[in-house]
């Protein structure tokens, strides 16, 4: 069957629509699975609705059609199983990420008005815990923390939801929060007709079936996984995996062996290091050069990552480096980078599967999508994914959409093959005290191709010069302190040879910590918060005013002798 052939079979079918017929037609078909004490636990679409109905019968008992209910968890399989059941109750779902501080936690149920939390695994099962005690809960897989009730006594105890309903095609489905990478979060409400236009499309553009297989790891909560996951799958009837924990991911992985695989920046990038401290980058660019091994190394590479039959490679969330997509094409792994944001349901920009990536842009528009570039060079998409707003704040809606258009405050460019170019983000353009503007993801990728560098970040609004924020690598950590200041300090002298005056990077700073959700660094989808790291980094910069080069911020180290701290630099 063709991609427009799959398309056609789906076109038009509300999501509760296609589980009715696959419950009906393939209850015993295999939909989800999940990794429990190292073996597959499978469940069937008869045991997804079986389970979905009591869960539905459940919320219908207790609360009213269209309430906010909400699900905080690492990905598994009773995530996607209670979601099917808030989805047959007519409730709206709230997912929130497992990453997210006490803070924004208790804003999103708060704003949300939240009737009801689903508590699953998480990386703080004390911030969890403090948002838990707040309302009514029920646990998941994986739940290590004090809940009312358990999903299992849930389904065993509720009557069974017989209906078949299909709601209105505008109503209100879910209310998918933004990471908050300035200010608190904003509900993005999508409706039923979002994923009518998304899913069918999707299979229209990727062409997936029942025959291949995804691994789902990436936050549910994030509109990327939950479309290209979860609704995909739902439409294409192709299983979904969930590996058992993070340790044991890669060897999941692997047993999984995806023909799909979607990811971010920041584990691609994990993944090259890995490979690099088994085979050094300069050896793999003899091996790559000699006919016959060439072959072999790139087969070795994508088997030792589990990717061995994967026929599509995705990266998206954030930006990815050019010089990373390129290790990655040389190693025989197409990886694409996608483009679309929460307030598109991520239906952007992408690359079909056949055709050859190009890095440094973000592919095309999807089927049905238009994109252009206003006369400030921003990016602008039009769809029938489009959110119906933000919700409760309708000032903010109208400051994006305007004449239809959702204004991404990307700028970037579309050249004369179509493909589209991100240049960076509007609200990250700074001028230094020199009057300059200076725009940092555009610096930032100068370094993307040094592995010694894991994270980085250009700033310096009102500085003479640009500063970079940076952590080191777990090769780097290994390596010689020395070592490693005297690759970064030629780094940046090359790097800047090739700037203008006004765009040389004055110094290299090596934080202390690794940026994370956890200390409020990152975003809960791993987008740097520039503002944040400004912020805490001020002192540092004033400190070193007068200083060129590489930086290291002080360490606290316990002395083996004495267990005293003390603030040496860690060599």
């Amino acid at each position: 069957m063709t991609p427009e052939e799959k398309y056609e079979k789906v076109k038009g079918l509300q999501p509760l629509e296609l589980l009715y017929q696959r419950e009906s037609q393939q209850a015993d078909t295999v939909f989800l699975r999940q990794m429990q004490q190292r073996q597959w636990r499978d469940y069937t679409w008869g045991e997804v609705m079986e389970r979905a109905r009591r869960i539905a019968g459940h919320l219908r008992s207790q609360f009213e059609t269209g309430d906010r209910i909400a699900i905080h968890a690492k990905n598994c399989a009773d995530w996607i199983i209670v979601d099917v059941g808030i989805m047959l109750a007519g409730m709206i779902s709230v997912p929130l990420y497992p990453g997210q501080s006490v803070s924004s936690m208790s804003y999103v149920l708060q704003h949300s008005e939240s009737k009801l939390l689903f508590c699953g695994a998480t990386d703080n099962n004390a911030a969890l815990q403090e948002v838990a005690d707040s309302l009514p809960t029920i646990a998941i897989q994986r739940c290590e923390v004090r809940c009312n009730q358990d999903l299992e006594s849930v389904i065993r105890e509720s009557e069974r939801f017989e209906d078949k309903p299909v709601y209105d095609l505008d109503d209100v489905f879910t209310i998918m929060y933004t990471s908050g990478t300035t200010g608190n979060p904003k509900g993005v409400m999508h409706t039923w007709s979002s994923v009518v236009f998304v899913s069918p499309n999707m299979i229209r553009g990727y062409g997936m079936d029942g025959t291949d297989r995804i691994l789902s790891y990436l936050p549910l909560a994030h509109a990327a996984e939950r479309i290209l996951v979860e609704f995909h799958c739902l439409y294409s009837g192709t299983p979904i995996h969930f590996p058992e924990s993070l340790e044991t991911f890669l060897e999941d992985l692997k047993r999984t062996r995806p023909t799909m695989f979607f990811s971010v920046p920041r584990l691609w990038t994990k993944f090259k290091e890995g490979i690099d401290e088994k085979i050094p980058p300069t050896l793999q660019e003899v091996l790559l050069r000699i006919p016959g091994v060439n072959s072999w190394l790139r087969k070795k590479v994508r088997s030792a990552l589990g990717l061995d039959e994967a026929e599509m490679l995705v990266s998206g969330a954030s930006p990815i480096s050019i010089e990373l997509l390129r290790w990655y094409h040389r190693m025989g792994m197409k990886v694409a980078d996608g483009y679309g944001m929460t307030e598109n349901f991520i239906y952007g920009c992408f690359v079909p599967p056949g055709e050859d990536p190009v890095p440094g842009t973000v592919g095309k528009p999807y089927h049905g999508c238009e994109v252009k570039i206003s006369d400030d060079g921003e990016i602008l998409f039009k769809s029938g994914a489009l959110m119906k707003g933000y919700y409760l704040e309708p000032e903010k809606t109208a400051e994006v959409i305007r004449d239809g258009y959702y204004h991404t405050g990307d700028s970037g460019f579309i050249d004369k093959e179509g493909l589209v170019h991100i240049t960076g983000r509007i609200s990250e353009t700074f001028k230094t005290s020199k009057g300059k503007f200076i725009q940092p993801s555009r610096l930032e990728g100068y370094f993307g191709n040094e592995t010694l560098l894991a994270q980085l970040c250009v700033l310096g609004h009102g500085m003479d010069q640009p500063v970079m924020l940076a952590t080191i690598s777990e090769s780097a950590e290994k390596s010689p302190r020395k070592e490693v200041d005297e690759q970064l300090q030629r780094l940046l002298g090359s790097v800047n040879e090739r700037l203008p005056q006004h765009e040389r990077i004055k110094n290299i700073f090596v934080t202390k910590e690794e940026w994370t959700p956890l200390n409020e660094f990152l975003t809960p989808t791993l987008k740097i918060k520039r503002k944040v790291l400004e912020a805490h980094y001020q002192p540092l910069f004033k400190q070193h005013l007068d200083t060129k080069g590489v930086v290291w911020e002080p360490r606290t180290v316990i002395s083996s002798a004495s267990k005293e701290a003390s603030l040496e630099p860690v060599s």
